[in-house]
């Protein structure tokens, strides 16, 4: 199976992230996480585990991308680990019944989540952490089969790829896309970066993408503009015929 053929599932353990977003002065966007996780995946399941009364600042921007938010009620009601059980419960449920769900996404810090990781993983799922540097432990960042720290999200973020000058402000739009899903596959360690590879991406990043919308035929025809621009270079596979990408950005 494909990077490209993975379906994802997301769990947000929220009460534990929030753990990490103490004493911040950046303003906390989930929609970084998802931008992420569209580069390894279709997303097809968003969980949000809380008590949403202490947390309705954030619930509208969950709202916005569509996750599921669970309502978890006071922990002096219902129990320490109330919402972290109820997370375990649907992940293990949702493992057994879901079969072309191959990658499970545990978002949270919590050690008490290493189990359902070795669970998960000994079912034949993929599981990646995500969290918090502040709220994170080492012994489940170290038992995922990849972990991703939330405060690297925002550090790419704030480093976004140079473009030439003189650029029509519509090829900026398109080409910046092209190039953050440029970076998401190298991100994936891709050897061979095909072209259908690139729209994929681009698609699962922005799902309104269409060529013909930027004024071009084909999606090659794209890609050879950038490359009059000097942002990629290409080849051509010789056995598909099909177009790859051998270099871009500060690499041409």
């Amino acid at each position: 199976m494909t990077d490209s053929e993975h379906t994802l599932a997301v769990f947000i353990d929220f009460e534990n992230l929030a753990l990490g977003l103490n004493n911040r002065k950046e303003t906390f966007d989930a929609k970084l996480i998802f931008e992420r996780l569209v580069e390894k995946g279709k997303v097809v399941v968003k969980k949000a585990y809380a008590d949403w009364s202490r947390y309705s600042h954030y619930k509208h921007q969950m709202h916005e991308l569509a996750v599921e938010l669970i309502e978890i009620p006071k922990r002096s009601q219902t129990g320490k680990n109330s919402a972290d059980i109820r997370l375990v419960v649907d992940a293990i449920d949702l493992c057994y019944s879901k079969s072309h769900v191959d990658t499970f996404v545990i978002v949270s810090g919590d050690s008490d989540f290493s189990p359902l990781v070795s669970k998960l993983k000994e079912n034949g799922k993929r599981v990646i952490g995500l969290g918090m540097k502040a709220s994170t432990s080492d012994l489940l960042r170290d038992n995922c089969d990849e972990f991703v720290y939330y405060e690297d999200l925002e550090r790419q973020r704030s480093q976004p790829q140079a473009l030439p000058r003189g650029l029509p402000k519509e090829k900026q739009e398109v080409f910046q896309i092209l190039v953050q899903s440029l970076l998401a596959l190298q991100r994936e360690n891709k050897e061979v970066i095909y072209a259908s590879m690139v729209k994929d991406t681009m698609k699962r990043k922005q799902p309104s993408f269409d060529e013909s919308y930027h004024g071009y035929r084909s999606f090659s025809d794209l890609l050879l503009d950038a490359e009059a621009q000097g942002i990629i270079t290409l080849n051509k596979d010789a056995r598909s015929g099909t177009y790859t990408v051998a270099s871009f950005g500060a690499a041409v």
